[in-house]
């Protein structure tokens, strides 16, 4: 089994969010391991133009598990609303 870590080191906006988009098109697990919704990238794909904060890019993909994970500060209202949005 391949693993795979993206990890930023200049505290965001490296474009960790591209890249984990685009490995998570063959991705068995996609785990976001830390930080909150204060945050995010956009994914442009064929479902439309979505901005992820909390869940992990690998949503797209059905066969593709997501994880947050215990390292996240996760805003309920900010989750229910991020999964109403993808339901859009």
């Amino acid at each position: 089994m391949t693993v795979t870590a993206v990890v930023g080191a200049q505290w965001g906006d490296e474009g960790k969010g591209r890249i984990i988009d685009y490995l998570a098109q063959e991705a068995d697990v996609v785990i976001r391991f830390q930080g909150g919704d204060n945050a995010g990238h956009t994914v442009i794909n064929e479902f439309g133009k979505h901005a992820l904060h909390l869940i992990p890019s690998g949503i797209f993909n059905p066969r593709t598990q997501n994880i947050i994970g215990s390292g996240c500060v996760v805003n309920p209202q900010s989750l229910l609303k991020e999964m109403d949005e993808l339901k859009a």
